[in-house]
């Protein structure tokens, strides 16, 4: 499902050539739940800015169900972000205001599907929000915003759910709430990949890869 190829990312600060990813190979089978681990500076949310088509690596080569996405277009990229990828982010990313169903329809609209209220509302279901479909999100408590923004990323049934830090604002009962989601998700056949610097968070996933320095230092399948 996901494949990357001898990947290479760098950035320019002065007369300095910083590798933000170097020679990165990783790979990622539909229904796996992978996490990608690592400290601030490892190169982990670049390498997620490339899984989720936001950027393209300098060199090397990514595949997203088979098609070789490395050096598409931007508007090419923006098609495959809302067709295969769903995101989840460490601040919810949620419209104030705006209510819960239209935080979870605004993808669909975009998209120009029909039915967006009534899939809407499905995805609110599937992540126990039934009770809070018009509720903004001042309304509603962290792990409900996270919950939120997990039914804003199922709703277009994506390919993978990149997931950048999604229990970092949470306390750790409401963390371990959102993982138990992510897993519950996970043997229903989502595949999730959960890029944190936490060790125990990690450890839930089936597969791990561990970054460093732009490398994959480790890789424990």
């Amino acid at each position: 499902m996901i494949k990357t190829e001898n990947i290479f990312k760098t950035y320019k600060i002065g007369d300095s050539v910083i590798y933000a990813l170097h020679d990165v190979s990783i790979d990622i089978q539909k229904g796996d739940m992978v996490a990608i681990r690592g400290t601030s500076g490892s190169g982990k949310s670049t390498l997620m800015n490339i899984l989720g088509c936001l950027d393209v690596p300098d060199s090397g080569k990514y595949f997203l169900s088979q098609e070789d996405i490395s050096k598409l277009s931007k508007d090419r990229l923006a098609e495959i972000r809302n067709r295969y990828i769903g995101f989840v982010f460490q601040s919810f990313n949620l419209l104030p205001r705006m209510s819960s169903l239209e935080n979870v329809e605004l993808p669909l609209l975009y998209s120009g599907k029909k039915n967006t209220k009534s899939l809407a509302k499905e995805a609110l279901e599937i992540v126990g929000l039934s009770e809070r479909l018009n509720h903004e999100p001042n309304q509603l408590s962290g792990g409900q915003r996270q919950r939120v923004a997990i039914a804003r990323a199922l709703v277009t049934k994506p390919v993978i759910i990149l997931a950048d830090e999604p229990t970092g604002n949470l306390d750790s009962k409401t963390g371990e709430e959102i993982l138990n989601l992510f897993i519950k998700l996970n043997k229903e056949g989502q595949t999730i990949v959960i890029v944190t610097h936490d060790f125990n968070v990690a450890q839930l996933c089936k597969r791990k890869f561990f970054m460093k320095d732009g490398h994959i230092a480790d890789n424990n399948e």
